[in-house]
């Protein structure tokens, strides 16, 4: 690995985009391409099996991008791939997810504590956040909650109004998130309403940490590519995004996560790949 190499970042669409909004903001010097599986959205309703040779192949075009870095930028394929991924890849790069720094920040700072987590019925009900924190032996009490409605939500744009305050209000009023010290939101897009939530914890005068798993990934890669002296200090190339299906809609609804508009390059990863 070299340290001007790019970063790769996959998710299953485009909402892994607040990933990569978080890793350019604590690493602007470094170089990124971005792969959106589109033509396989959502990766939530999808079989372990097919996630895996997903991410594998999705994997495998990043390596010949001679990505330094993979980064896992969904909860589902985080779940589902991270290891076998890992063990793919090998010592050509490394493999980040979004679900292991989020569960070592949780040990540094919450033990003794009760622990919530919002996020798809996928993620909840695949029980890895409980298994990982449950390993911690930390006496971690943990609690999760399926927000369904939240994704469409977002993507529909519907956010930072009355109909989202309600339905976040709705969610986080759940007798399961109650005593909780602090939320992980564990889905992509939930950065989007990051601001509300904590607005809703503020008006009920709860002191909350919101746990963006965005920003703690992208703060555990920063320190990464710090210790490993793979920080890249060159002038930085021109960062690409690829999705395996292309709409309008898909490169509009870019401003959302990533905070600005930019362009999308449609890839057939899938014939490339055989």
């Amino acid at each position: 690995m070299k340290s001007n190499q790019p970063i790769g970042i996959f998710d299953s669409g485009i909402g892994g985009l607040t990933v990569a909004r978080a890793v350019k903001k604590v690493l602007p010097g470094e170089s990124i391409v971005y792969f959106g599986d589109t033509a396989h959205l959502p990766y939530g309703d999808k079989s372990t099996a097919a996630i895996q040779a997903y991410s594998v192949r999705i994997a495998e075009m990043l390596l010949k991008q001679k990505c330094k870095v993979i980064l896992i930028a969904c909860n589902s394929a985080s779940s589902a791939a991270y290891d076998l991924v890992t063990e793919y890849v090998g010592k050509k790069a490394k493999v980040f997810d979004v679900i292991n720094p989020t569960v070592d920040f949780i040990r540094e700072n919450y033990q003794d504590e009760k622990v919530g987590l919002i996020g798809t019925k996928q993620t909840v009900s695949a029980g890895v956040y409980a298994r990982k924190i449950e390993q911690l032996k930390q006496n971690i009490q943990f609690t999760s909650l399926a927000t369904p409605l939240l994704v469409p939500m977002i993507e529909e744009g519907i956010y930072d109004d009355e109909i989202s305050r309600n339905i976040i209000g709705k969610y986080l009023n759940d007798p399961l998130l109650e005593e909780i010290k602090s939320l992980i939101l564990g889905c992509t897009h939930y950065p989007i309403i990051k601001e509300e939530i904590r607005e809703y914890y503020t008006q009920q005068n709860k002191e909350i940490e919101i746990i963006d798993s965005a920003e703690t990934v992208a703060l555990a890669l920063k320190s990464f590519l710090e210790y490993h002296q793979l920080v890249n200090k060159e002038s930085a190339g021109s960062d690409q995004f690829l999705v395996s299906d292309f709409t309008e809609s898909f490169e509009h609804t870019t401003k959302t996560f990533f905070g600005k508009e930019v362009h999308l390059e449609q890839i057939p990863i899938w014939d490339e790949l055989g």
